[in-house]
């Protein structure tokens, strides 16, 4: 693709780069925990109070913070001074790419959506979703003023090479060879860029800013047109080596049902995904609603499809507990309506598949959902690329 100059960027951006490391922390930690006292931020990130006064005076200049109340001590002295965050001091685009649509968001500094759009795609070859991203960022700057950076979310393996985010391949797309989608959109839009595959990116987004907040270790599944999961150890973001982490889909059911891409009949992927759940209900490609629709009216092929599909996220579920021993497990995703046609299945999944665990030791949640997530946290990576230290 032949390089554009920068068509997005405006105005006068604020200068991430010449926010101290430190300042950078303290940002983070009001961020994710909320308005603070200074004592208090203090305390949690073992700065002097003097460090931190001069690390607060340089978020306030940028327009970052802002002093708040004056909370009363319970001793005797001058009062404490919370924090804030300004979320509207910077605004970030996040992107959802599928095979048929690029969904954008628009988020502010706390990862509050305050607009989006969807654009179709012609098909999912890369010079298209290429320009579908700059058209949806474009659209949306001319709505809400210069943006301090972007990211994007596919179903993808994504991995560094020599520093560089390639995507090394996403079947979903049909792209098989690497292809420096950072570089490619950087080139046009004139911001930085975040690539991350799309489950591990909703997992970012929840491990800041849903119930996976002060939790040291999640386990985040997302469902849909496939099955996929993203990790969070001692409160990082776990991507491999290769980008390959959260690979699920393999793990032996004792049934049968859709052949995998990898000839298997009896693996999650056979069971869990919204294709999987349309090939072994009998219905056509894309009439998901159909089968769902007949699994709720009815105790036919429908509703063991679906009953097959729970009972194999249950397994699924139970190999992570086993590998991984992580404080909660939350279910996310539009395809996890099995979950309310059959929990016993899933409750049988889980107990068959678990190593001397018992089920009522493991914390699992269903957080509420919508498609947007996935574009919201591609914004969170890109908020957390930045304050990255």
């Amino acid at each position: 693709m032949t390089s554009h100059p920068a068509e997005i960027a405006s105005g006068p951006p604020l200068r991430w780069s010449a926010l101290s490391a430190t300042g950078r922390r303290v940002l983070l930690d009001l961020l994710v925990h909320g308005p603070r006292s200074r004592i208090r931020i203090a305390e949690r990130l073992g700065l002097s109070r003097a460090s931190l006064t001069r690390v607060a005076r340089e978020l306030v200049d940028a327009g970052l913070i802002l002093p708040g109340d004056m909370l009363a001590s319970a001793s005797r002295g001058r009062p404490a001074e919370e924090l804030h965050l300004r979320p509207q001091a910077a605004h970030f685009v996040g992107v959802k790419v599928t095979a048929e649509r690029v969904y954008a968001v628009v988020t502010d500094l706390a990862a509050t959506v305050v607009d989006e759009l969807e654009i179709a795609l012609v098909s999912p070859a890369e010079g298209e979703v290429v320009d579908a991203i700059v058209d949806a960022t474009r659209a949306l700057g001319a709505r809400h003023g210069t943006m301090s950076a972007l990211g994007v979310g596919l179903a993808a393996d994504v991995l560094r090479r020599e520093g560089e985010p390639l995507v090394a391949s996403s079947p979903l797309l049909g792209w098989s060879a690497p292809v420096p989608l950072a570089r490619l959109l950087a080139e046009r839009v004139g911001m930085p860029v975040t690539i991350a595959n799309d489950v591990h990116a909703l997992t970012a987004a929840h491990h800041w800013f849903g119930s996976g907040v002060d939790h040291r270790s999640v386990v985040v599944y997302g469902v849909g047109a496939g099955i996929g999961c993203g990790v969070v150890i001692d409160d990082e973001l776990v991507q491999g080596s290769h980008g390959r982490s959260g690979r699920v889909g393999h793990t032996r059911i004792a049934r049968t049902g859709r052949p995998c891409t990898n000839g298997h009949p009896d693996c999650v992927h056979s069971f869990v995904s919204m294709p999987a759940i349309e090939a072994n209900a009998g219905v056509a490609p894309g009439d998901y609603a159909v089968a769902l629709e007949r699994a709720r009216a009815a105790d036919g092929r429908e509703r063991a499809a679906f009953a097959s599909a729970a009972y194999a996220l249950g397994a699924a579920v139970a190999e992570t507990v086993n590998l991984l021993d992580p404080e909660l497990i939350s279910l996310m995703g539009e395809g996890l309506d099995m979950l309310d046609l059959d929990p016993a299945a899933f409750d049988d999944g889980l107990s068959a598949h678990l190593e001397q665990v018992p089920r009522t030791s493991v914390r699992i949640d269903r957080p509420p959902f919508a498609f947007g997530l996935y574009a919201r946290g591609a914004a969170a990576t890109a908020i957390r690329e930045l304050l990255s230290v």
